[in-house]
């Protein structure tokens, strides 16, 4: 058993349920383990493999090295009675940039793979998409109040989504950018319902990889159904992530609000692709997000 680094104990040491959510343990020096929690019934939440994949990779990183992008690829639904073990592969070390690979692996089979670069920050020349001027979060309402009460008792017992917040913007709302017609979007403030160690980077960059798949998917699906968060009827759709991207663009904060702004401009072929962009409240362009997920009818199979 190697010796907890300092960035580890600092994790340790985080207040609040949220970070208890990412808490892996070390096995040795390239190994892990974690639990998750279900995201659907007897499946893990994929956000969560994610951000425990890449808190595995950022373990074994010098801190002067910020993840700047990731690619993560579901393999097998993970079981969350079950631990799961994170495998990492130092796949380069350079002057500026580290490639970490990571396999998160249930008995003998992978069921997620993770590739993550990381790098020194430099100094350059900065622009970025400007934010849409909508509502701010505290204008709207929590997406959990309008739960009823068996609802979000049964989420406390979940022990997963309870730990964040959620506030979505309506669609009629003041300032969305005009709908495309074949390309649904959704935009909804979020941010961690604890807050997070002010020391730890890598920790408010895995809890951002999290958050990202609580809605980018079933932006695909909204031409059909509302997204889980706000639906009241029994879903039509069967969908689970296949893939995951993301590029971190500049330093934030998951424990404040972050406006995540979604898109899907295709679904075909039983797969649906969603892009995203986070802003922080002084609108800078903090994180984009790509993914594809299966998406078929309940009632249908496939040939």
């Amino acid at each position: 058993m190697t010796d907890v680094t300092e960035q580890e104990r600092r994790a340790t040491d985080t207040i609040g349920p949220f970070a208890e959510l990412l808490r892996i343990e070390r096995l040795d020096e390239n190994t892990f383990r974690g639990q998750c929690h279900a995201g659907a019934p007897m499946r893990a939440f994929g956000g969560q493999v994610a951000a425990q994949a890449l808190t595995a990779a950022g373990r074994t990183v010098e801190p002067d090295r910020p993840v700047h992008s990731l690619h993560g690829y579901f393999l097998l639904p993970g079981d969350p009675t079950r631990p799961i073990r994170y495998e990492v592969d130092r796949v380069r070390q350079g002057m500026s940039y580290a490639t970490r690979r990571v396999t998160a692996v249930q008995g003998d089979a992978a069921i997620f793979t993770l590739s993550a670069s990381f790098k020194r920050p430099e100094a350059a020349a900065d622009r970025h998409r400007e934010v849409p001027p909508v509502p701010g979060p505290e204008e709207l309402p929590d997406a959990f109040s309008l739960w009823d009460e068996a609802a979000r008792a049964e989420l406390a017992r979940s022990g997963g989504f309870g730990s964040l917040e959620l506030r979505f913007v309506p669609a009629d709302a003041p300032g969305l950018p005009p709908a495309v017609p074949g390309m649904p979007q959704q935009y909804v403030w979020l941010r961690t319902g604890s807050p997070l160690d002010d020391d730890d980077p890598l920790l408010h960059v895995c809890a951002l990889t999290y958050l990202s798949d609580l809605t980018l998917a079933s932006t695909a699906g909204l031409h059909v159904q509302p997204n889980f968060f706000q639906r009241r009827e029994p879903p039509r759709l069967m969908m689970a992530s296949l893939d995951h991207a993301m590029w971190f663009h500049r330093p934030f904060r998951a424990d404040e609000w972050l406006l995540f702004a979604q898109r899907s401009p295709s679904s075909s072929d039983g797969r649906g692709l969603s892009l995203g962009e986070f802003y922080d409240r002084e609108g800078r362009l903090v994180a984009s997000a790509v993914q594809e997920a299966l998406i078929r009818d309940r009632g249908a199979r496939p040939r």
